[in-house]
């Protein structure tokens, strides 16, 4: 018997993995085929048959199987789909947050790569590649005509590996060749920094680096403030789109010193999963403000679910993307691998936000610049077509403006929370009533 492994998913608006789990022996459904899905896969494979023979021009057979199987698995729900062997080894290292490169983050310009920061410590910065630098050629191909992720996986390979660099740099005669050897590059699950006598902690993704990351801030954040001036902590969730289940539990447990933090419940009661919080808070209960709006997704979600279920934090912002399901990456060998919607995830109260979303404590719009104005910036899950209908949804659906001003001065949603925490807005939100938590 082949034993199967799979993955679980607590994805977000473009996916991201959770916990190794064997989920039983066999690859055949519980509910054997019947002779009239036996009959429905003849009529499949005549079709398939037809097109092969018949259509205007040769197809490719690998593409009409793979748009197939997408065809069925879309039809379920907006998460569910196939990848193949080169979509998996992207998931995977997505998930894992480091992989073999250079270290720098990039954009297009003028068909050409531009290095828009190298990270500290890494190949590039140590290297002397500089903030704004044009990438004209990589291992003497040129850029021009490639996409800017055909381009990024060019620089990504091996460690230890060699990579040549063309580069145009403003202020310099000629182009310059730097050759670079590729080594490991975590990137950054989360950003953090002072914002005065306040912590501020960003989580861009829930990734194996997260928790580890959210801890440093944390610690760094405390140190530079100082233990006595600290008046408490933002933690910043907004266009987050989700990623490992385990990241988000971990993070939710950071603040927590117990109870439930999220359940999972799929088709049968035997699948229902709970997962509670440890005894421990790495801020020692400081007063705390989360951020959420319409890119907060899936994991991202449990996390501000748990934290304002427990009354540990004041959720403030606009609804969430409300994506309540959780995915099954089951390995595939080297054809890839199926996501497979197989739960629903519920918070501590035991309410599922699947096409609702979590509604913030404190409602706070953000100020949409004029560029902007007339731009359809709003997401949820209740609006993707075919997407599994909540047991909390509502005519209102979910999500809301997903837009973050990249100037903290301009960030409304930011301010409100700063201020709330330093006493100079008041609300009956915040501090939250301990009283009113759920019973542990």
């Amino acid at each position: 018997m082949m034993r199967k492994l799979s993955l679980l998913f607590a994805g977000g608006l473009i996916g991201a993995a959770s916990m190794l789990a064997f989920t039983g022996d066999g690859m055949i459904s519980a509910n054997a085929a019947g002779s009239d899905t036996y009959k429905q896969l003849s009529i499949f494979g005549d079709i398939f048959e037809r097109v092969r023979a018949n259509y205007v021009e040769e197809p490719n057979d690998k593409d009409l199987i793979e748009n197939a199987i997408n065809g069925m698995l879309t039809s379920l729900d907006p998460h569910s789909s196939y990848m193949n062997a080169e979509d998996a080894a992207d998931m995977r290292t997505q998930t894992k947050g480091e992989f073999g490169g250079l270290g720098i983050e990039v954009t297009m310009e003028d068909e050409l790569v531009k290095v828009i920061t190298p990270m500290f410590g890494t190949p590039a910065e140590k290297a002397g590649v500089l903030a704004g630098a044009l990438i004209a050629e990589i291992d003497g191909e040129e850029v021009r005509g490639l996409t800017l992720e055909q381009a990024v996986d060019k620089m990504r390979g091996p460690i230890d590996s060699p990579i040549e660099l063309t580069l145009l740099r403003e202020g310099a005669d000629k182009p310059i060749k730097v050759t670079i050897v590729r080594d490991i590059i975590k990137v950054q699950a989360v950003r953090f920094r002072a914002e005065g006598d306040i912590g501020y902690l960003r989580v861009m993704s829930f990734t194996e680096q997260t928790f580890d990351n959210l801890q440093d801030g944390i610690e760094k954040l405390t140190e530079e403030i100082g233990e006595d001036k600290l008046k408490g902590f933002v933690l910043d969730l907004r266009l987050n789109p989700g990623g490992l289940l385990d990241q988000a539990i971990n993070v939710s447990d950071a603040f927590l010193d117990k109870g439930l933090i999220v359940s999972t419940r799929g088709r049968d009661d035997r699948d229902t999963r709970r997962y509670s919080a440890r005894p421990g808070d790495l801020i020692n209960d400081k007063p705390l403000v989360v951020l959420i709006n319409g890119g907060s997704a899936s994991a991202s979600e449990i996390v501000a679910g748990a934290l304002q279920d427990h009354r540990r934090a004041t959720v403030v912002g606009t609804q969430s993307f409300g994506k309540g399901s959780v995915q099954t990456i089951i390995p595939l060998g080297e054809n890839g691998a199926l996501r497979l919607t197989t739960a629903l995830y519920y918070t501590p109260a035991g309410i599922s936000i699947q096409g609702k979303g979590i509604t913030p404590d404190i409602k706070v719009d953000q100020t949409i610049p004029e560029e902007l104005l007339g731009r359809d910036l709003s997401r949820g899950e209740s609006d993707l077509r075919g997407h599994i209908t909540g047991v909390e949804e509502d005519d209102n659906g979910s999500g809301s403006i997903a837009y973050v001003p990249q100037d903290p001065e301009k960030d409304d949603q930011l301010t409100y929370a700063l201020e709330l925490i330093r006493g100079e807005k008041t609300d009956p939100h915040f501090p939250p009533d301990p009283a009113t938590a759920l019973p542990n």
